[in-house]
């Protein structure tokens, strides 16, 4: 299981509001039912098979030229462990143990 960070930036909107371009992107990823993720303020973390998280990720990157945007920037860090299982809760709580 992977854990996966992903922002997606409209460009070329004609406007500095993105925020209808991000609803749209997480509406792509709420069809992937078999994966956990979590909105933040300036990103969207996805849990699941690295395989299927980057099919998705594709999804969400066509969305916003899908309505209109010229140019779309995507930047993708993956936490890809191959020795355990890893979780976004599992890091959380990782840390949380050592303060």
């Amino acid at each position: 299981m992977a854990v996966v960070e992903v922002t997606i930036v409209p460009l070329g909107t004609g406007s500095p509001s993105v925020s209808q371009y991000v609803a749209g992107c997480h509406k792509a990823l709420e069809q992937a039912s078999d994966l956990t993720y979590q909105l933040t303020p300036m990103s969207t973390i996805i849990e699941g098979k690295l395989d299927r998280i980057m099919e998705v990720i594709r999804q969400m990157h066509e969305t916003p030229f899908a309505a209109g945007a010229q140019r779309v920037s995507t930047t993708i860090r993956i936490d890809d462990r191959r020795d355990k299982e890893i979780t976004m809760s599992g890091k959380m709580q990782a840390v949380i143990e050592k303060l």
